[in-house]
């Protein structure tokens, strides 16, 4: 039935010219792969012009758009359009089958017209097969969708460029591609190069990039580091679970990117099956190197259920080969893997079953059960398991995940840092009794990793937690850890890898020893020092560092706090500074409060003296007197009395120009006698002080 198929679809591309397997697949499904019906779907109606039998049909750039497929796994029949399409993978061709047949109405030309295009086709696969072998296939991604075309091996790059343009839209002048061979990629700019010679593969992946009027083109090693800075979207859609939007720089690997969706999704990196990488990508290709574009959607399928229902299945398989068996046979639970199964292998060739009572179960060899996808709890079971197993004196492991052990070890002052140890243990290991009974359990042992280390322990007999570990080692320590620690072959095993970090090793931590299992108890204590004196010997160097920082550090602080002192002091003299000048202003304006007070009193007096004073009387009048008062300044106040005038009539006029009484006396010249001392209701005649007197005034 299958080659049945093939020689339809052969047939059916070669009348119609229509290059595209996938679509010509979907209109050959559509009819239950009847030819002469899939042929009235694409043909024209009776009164239009027949195809010729070379012309080839370019599809509209909607049309072959499609997600990119996964670089490490090839679509499957379930992923072509017309399958079944149950999968959600199916899910970015669907609207692929609904343009087909949008763009291409049924056309019904006469069945004569058929049969005699279709009399004259020999079935012959081959033919088909050898024009595939002479072709070449260009998956162009752009704006986030994938264009598929083929071109014979003699075509010009010019010819491409023009195919590209008919799917795109993107004019020949601004097309800009990368994606080509380095050794290559001048030819490719030439527009008269065969694609033949640019050692292309039969399927290509290549970028179109629109390149605006004044835009251009770098090369290829500038375009991945100028990549490598910029952000990437990458919207990841999962089968069963909500999709997940990251926002990650271009040097980020498939494996860091693999990581977030396990500490996220949970979902465990070996269980991850990706759709969506372009061809020729791995575990270490960056964003940038796999020129996918800035905005790039993937799909994600757990294959957790698939692997578990397979080791059951062949724990199935393995319990009923042994059910011929003369002895009872081991019955595993629910919970147990095909892995864990693999102990029980050992049973038939085991001394005891020559014995009259075979044990029960197998012996458990391993530390950590199979599948855990935790590594603090996987750390827990394992401290647990080897001092169940091997009983104390024991060491002291440390207990969580790898990361907080690299911390704790690492990432601490130089003074304070440790070497970390990382013990690899193995269950199906023939050294494991006696490196662990005997070496392990040594006191000078248990004492040099208490104080010059912290000890991770790790079991590595199931292929599910070496995997899980060795990814947790390339992501915390180095890709380079991971590639030491899964070359260790199994009769070395266990191991014990000493990691450290020094600015001598530079920025990351290294792999500074590896202690295979099969050594002595005095090799592996002199291996364990000697490689504690070659680290403290780096450190010394960043430990001296660090003591010239911490001194300078030291100094600072002392000048901060002299320049602190110092501050307050003056700080202080400037408040002392200001409440003395505000004190001064406070009596200053007490002062000139009071100032202003005794002014007002002593114009108020000197105006009630003004008002007492009576009127002057003219020089024609009688019984007048001229009184001259000399100033302490020696000027004269003058003024006429009446002599029947009393004395306080002259102290008024006196007080009314300014020289109160009672800062001033008045002196008579003769006989000389203080006025202001005698009675102040007396007359002027009375005292003499006519027809003129001069008096004086003096201060008190």
């Amino acid at each position: 039935m299958s080659e049945n198929k093939e020689e339809t679809l052969a047939s059916f591309q070669s009348i119609t010219g229509i290059d595209d397997v996938g679509e010509a697949f979907s209109h050959l499904q559509a009819v239950n792969w009847n030819l002469v019906d899939a042929l009235s779907r694409v043909m024209p109606h009776e009164d239009a012009p027949l195809f010729s039998a070379h012309h080839q049909t370019e599809p509209p750039p909607s049309r072959n758009s499609v997600e990119s497929t996964n670089g490490f796994r090839p679509p499957g029949y379930e992923e072509l359009p017309g399958t079944s399409g149950s999968g959600f993978f199916t899910a970015a061709l669907q609207n692929q089958h609904q343009n087909l047949n949008q763009h291409n109405p049924q056309r019904f030309p006469t069945s004569q017209l058929l049969a005699q295009m279709t009399s004259s086709i020999h079935l012959d696969p081959a033919t088909t097969q050898n024009n595939n072998q002479n072709s070449i296939l260009f998956n162009i991604h752009f704006n986030h969708q994938l264009y598929q075309i083929r071109l014979p091996s003699e075509a010009t790059v010019e010819q491409l460029n023009r195919k590209i343009f008919d799917v795109t839209g993107v004019p020949v002048c601004r097309q800009a591609i990368r994606g080509w061979p380095p050794s290559k990629a001048s030819e490719a700019q030439q527009p008269d190069t065969r694609i033949c010679n640019l050692d292309l593969a039969a399927e290509n992946d290549l970028i179109l990039v629109d390149l605006t009027d004044d835009g251009f083109m770098d090369t290829e090693q500038d375009e991945v580091a100028q990549r490598a800075e910029k952000t990437y979207t990458i919207l990841i859609q999962f089968e069963s679970d909500s999709p997940l939007t990251l926002s990650l720089p271009g040097r980020t690997t498939m494996m860091e990117m693999k990581m977030n969706v396990f500490d996220i999704k949970s979902i465990p990196v070996r269980h991850q099956e990706w759709t969506g990488w372009p061809i020729g990508c791995d575990n270490d290709t960056t964003l940038s190197q796999s020129a996918i574009e800035l905005s790039h959607r993937f799909a994600v399928r757990s294959t957790a259920a698939q692997a578990q229902a397979q080791a059951q299945a062949q724990a199935q398989a393995q319990a009923q080969s042994n059910s011929n068996n003369t002895f009872d046979v081991v019955n595993l639970d629910s919970e147990s893997s095909a892995d864990e199964f693999e102990d029980a292998t050992d049973f038939n060739n085991a001394e005891y079953i020559f014995t009259d009572s075979p044990p029960t179960q197998p012996i458990n060899r391993h530390l950590i059960p199979n599948n855990t996808d935790n590594e603090t709890s996987g750390s827990t079971q394992f401290v647990e398991n080897y001092k169940s197993r091997y009983g104390e004196p024991a060491p002291d492991f440390f207990v969580g995940s790898l990361e907080d052990a690299r911390q704790l070890a690492c990432l601490r002052p130089a003074k304070e840092r440790k070497l970390l140890a990382i013990y690899l243990h193995h269950g199906k290991s023939i050294l494991i009794n006696v490196f662990c009974d005997q070496l392990m359990k040594q006191d000078s042992i248990i004492q040099t990793f208490k104080e010059k280390f912290v000890l991770y322990g790790w079991d590595m007999t199931y292929e599910s937690n070496k995997d899980m570990f060795l990814s947790s080692l390339t992501a915390c320590i180095s890709s380079n850890a991971s590639l030491t620690a899964r070359n260790i072959k199994l009769d070395k095993l266990p191991a014990i890898m000493l990691v450290g970090k020094s600015r001598q090793l530079g920025s990351n931590c290294e792999v500074l020893s590896v202690i295979h299992g099969n050594i002595g108890l005095d090799d592996l204590l002199t291996r364990l020092i000697e490689t504690c004196e070659m680290f403290e010997e780096q450190l010394l160097v960043e430990i001296r560092q660090e003591d010239e920082r911490e001194a300078r550090h030291q100094v600072k602080a002392e000048q901060d706090m002299a320049y602190e002192a110092t501050l307050q002091a003056d700080m202080a003299k400037e408040a002392a500074k200001r409440q003395k000048e505000a004190a001064q202003a406070a009596e200053r304006k007490r002062i000139e409060s009071e100032r202003a007070e005794e002014d007002a009193r002593r114009e108020s007096i000197r105006l009630i003296a003004q008002q007492s004073l009576p009127q002057e009387p003219t020089e024609l009048e009688a019984g007048t007197c001229k009184i001259r008062v000399r100033k302490p300044t020696g000027d004269f106040l003058e003024r006429r009395f009446f002599t029947s005038n009393s004395l306080q009539d002259l102290l008024n006029f006196v007080t009314a120009n300014g020289f109160l009484i009672e800062e001033y006396k008045l002196i008579s010249s003769w006989p000389r006698r203080d006025l202001t001392a005698i009675e102040a209701g007396e007359s002027l005649e009375a005292l003499k002080l006519y027809p003129q007197e001069t008096v004086i005034l003096e201060e008190r």
